[in-house]
């Protein structure tokens, strides 16, 4: 299952030593809504290798404005020393993003 990142959270989770992929989403956000089946399944099979969360930006702001979001989904990828050397906006096939994750470990 996919972490939910927050605001209080997000700086913990990029200091945790394992790649992190966060998902910038919203409940009304129909592309939002169709890749969520596809995050969350990778959370699971990534579950000891990497961390998957969705980040709420209903719920949230700090984040976003660190990271200049300004369209959802966005998709941001960091590495195990939590540098963001990745970003993908819009929906993506489960292939796609099991490529960009495999990329990060």
């Amino acid at each position: 299952m996919a972490i939910e990142i927050n605001d209080a959270n997000y700086k913990s989770l990029l200091e945790s030593g394992k790649p992190v992929v966060i998902d910038f989403w919203a409940p009304w956000c129909g592309p939002c809504r169709s890749i969520a089946p596809i995050v969350e399944e990778l959370a699971t099979a990534y579950e000891d290798r990497a961390i998957i969360g969705k980040y709420n930006v209903d719920e949230g702001d700090e984040l976003s404005f660190e990271f200049g979001i300004r369209n959802i989904p966005t998709m941001l990828f960091f590495d195990k020393e939590g540098k963001m050397v990745d970003k993908h906006v819009g929906t993506i096939t489960r292939d796609a993003l099991c490529a960009k994750i495999d990329a990060l470990l």
